[in-house]
């Protein structure tokens, strides 16, 4: 890109930072709050390489990092509304109709056992046991690009049953213990309600249970979700897993179709439809699609409904 492709490219970058920065301004009462937000923003989409409260405050010219740590831990403002605007700034910019929203969670290390939901326990962030939190999140991708528009922090049931440790940590006393999976259907539920365009949505094995799966078929929407293995699924008075059931599919059935590059390397997956009793209504039948999915490099495998 030449200089003034660069300077092109700054001076809409500008642009829509304030336009990001008006958003913000209902959710605050003071206008120091709102300036101090906005300044935090820009700190995030600078070039520091590390996003600590103190790198951000030597990158915004703050003596100490003070101001930086009370916006997001003590100031009053609705992270919720927030969430809403920011998504509804996402959807207007990357709408389509055929949208896919992606159900996926990530683990962040911790060293204490302060942070809220904090819990020793497999995380795929490492790739073994970790201190860590597990944040549930949902992302918008079309042909205009990719944003995430939603989250969840998961707690586990042994936090819920800890009354103190929830008020020592600021989560609220009404909160109840939630499944990753109903996490995922509450912010899907969001999305329908606020009339975000989409039509698939996709996840992995966590978020394929029948549960959410009827949950999108009763609002129209379609969906390809990772399931056990071990899935049964019924043929009319028969039952298979879902294992079996793509062993027993024809070759002459499956369609194969190359897909993006993935961290173990190039994927490829076969599709192949075929008839199954519906999970709740046993007397109706539907025709769905089954891949198999597997690493071009002989990797992952697994299967998933749509």
């Amino acid at each position: 890109m030449n200089r003034e492709g660069i300077e092109v490219s700054a001076a809409a970058m500008e642009a829509e930072l304030e336009r990001v920065g008006s958003l913000l301004r209902p959710l605050f009462a003071r206008g120091e709050a709102w300036q101090r937000a906005r300044r935090y923003l820009r700190g995030l989409t600078s070039e520091v390489r590390r996003k600590s409260s103190w790198q951000l405050a030597k990158q915004l010219g703050d003596a100490t990092p003070y101001g930086i740590q009370h916006l997001p831990g003590r100031a009053s403002w609705s992270a919720d509304a927030l969430r809403d605007g920011l998504r509804s700034y996402a959807c207007e910019a990357l709408a389509d109709s055929q949208a896919v929203l992606i159900l996926d969670e990530t683990g962040f290390l911790k060293k204490g056992t302060k942070s809220a939901g904090v819990a020793r326990r497999y995380s795929g962030t490492a790739g073994r046991l970790e201190t860590c939190q597990i944040g549930v999140f949902l992302a918008y991708a079309s042909s205009q690009g990719c944003a995430l528009i939603d989250r969840e922090l998961y707690l586990p049931k042994a936090w819920i049953e800890d009354r103190p440790r929830c008020r020592e940590a600021g989560i609220p006393e009404n909160r109840g213990f939630s499944t990753k999976l109903e996490l995922a259907q509450a912010m899907l539920a969001r999305a329908i309600q606020a009339r975000v365009p989409f039509a698939w949505v996709t996840g992995d094995e966590v978020y394929g249970a029948s549960t959410l799966r009827r949950f999108l078929e009763e609002h129209g929407k379609n969906y390809v979700l990772a399931v056990s293995r071990t899935l049964k699924l019924s043929q009319g008075f028969s039952q298979r897993t879902a294992e079996r059931l793509a062993h027993e599919i024809p070759a002459s059935r499956w369609r194969t179709i190359d897909l993006v590059p993935g961290s173990k390397g190039d994927r490829r997956s076969r599709f192949a439809r075929l008839e199954i009793n519906h999970d709740l209504q046993p007397k109706r039948t539907r025709q769905e699609p089954l891949a198999n999915r597997a690493s071009l490099r002989g990797g992952e495998r697994g299967s998933r409904l749509g």
